[in-house]
Protein backbone atom coordinates (compact mmCIF):
# COMPACT_ATOMS: atom_id res chain seq x y z
CA UNK A 1 0.00 0.00 0.00
CA UNK A 2 1.29 3.45 -0.89
CA UNK A 3 2.05 5.79 2.02
CA UNK A 4 -0.62 8.45 2.54
CA UNK A 5 1.74 11.12 3.85
CA UNK A 6 5.32 12.22 3.27
CA UNK A 7 7.33 13.44 6.28
CA UNK A 8 9.98 16.14 6.54
CA UNK A 9 12.70 13.49 6.83
CA UNK A 10 11.52 11.90 3.57
CA UNK A 11 11.31 15.29 1.82
CA UNK A 12 14.86 15.98 3.02
CA UNK A 13 16.17 12.80 1.39
CA UNK A 14 14.06 13.06 -1.77
CA UNK A 15 15.06 16.65 -2.55
CA UNK A 16 18.55 16.59 -1.02
CA UNK A 17 17.91 19.55 1.27
CA UNK A 18 18.27 20.31 4.98
CA UNK A 19 15.66 19.16 7.46
CA UNK A 20 14.67 22.77 8.29
CA UNK A 21 14.10 23.51 4.59
CA UNK A 22 12.02 20.34 4.30
CA UNK A 23 9.83 21.53 7.18
CA UNK A 24 9.45 24.92 5.45
CA UNK A 25 8.30 23.21 2.26
CA UNK A 26 5.78 21.08 4.15
CA UNK A 27 4.51 24.15 6.00
CA UNK A 28 4.01 25.95 2.69
CA UNK A 29 2.17 23.01 1.14
CA UNK A 30 -0.01 22.65 4.24
CA UNK A 31 -0.80 26.38 4.12
CA UNK A 32 -1.98 25.96 0.52
CA UNK A 33 -4.12 22.97 1.47
CA UNK A 34 -5.58 24.78 4.50
CA UNK A 35 -6.54 27.77 2.32
CA UNK A 36 -8.44 25.31 0.10
CA UNK A 37 -10.38 24.06 3.13
CA UNK A 38 -8.47 20.85 3.86
CA UNK A 39 -7.46 19.67 7.32
CA UNK A 40 -3.68 19.31 7.60
CA UNK A 41 -1.28 17.47 9.89
CA UNK A 42 1.75 19.38 11.12
CA UNK A 43 5.03 17.93 9.81
CA UNK A 44 3.32 15.79 7.16
CA UNK A 45 1.96 16.40 3.69
CA UNK A 46 -0.27 14.17 1.57
CA UNK A 47 1.93 12.19 -0.82
CA UNK A 48 -0.34 12.86 -3.80
CA UNK A 49 -0.18 16.64 -3.26
CA UNK A 50 3.60 16.56 -2.81
CA UNK A 51 3.97 14.62 -6.08
CA UNK A 52 1.65 17.06 -7.84
CA UNK A 53 3.62 20.11 -6.70
CA UNK A 54 7.01 18.62 -7.61
CA UNK A 55 6.53 17.84 -11.29
CA UNK A 56 8.06 14.61 -12.51
CA UNK A 57 8.47 13.14 -9.03
CA UNK A 58 6.82 9.78 -8.33
CA UNK A 59 7.01 8.10 -4.91
CA UNK A 60 6.76 4.31 -4.64
CA UNK A 61 6.75 1.60 -1.96
CA UNK A 62 10.40 0.52 -2.27
CA UNK A 63 12.97 1.15 0.41
CA UNK A 64 14.04 4.38 -1.29
CA UNK A 65 10.37 5.38 -1.85
CA UNK A 66 11.03 7.82 -4.70
CA UNK A 67 12.06 8.05 -8.31
CA UNK A 68 13.01 11.13 -10.26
Amino acid sequence: MKAQFVTAEEVQHILGISRSKAYQIIQGLNRELKSKGYITISGKCPTAYFEQKFYGLKLDNSSERWKA
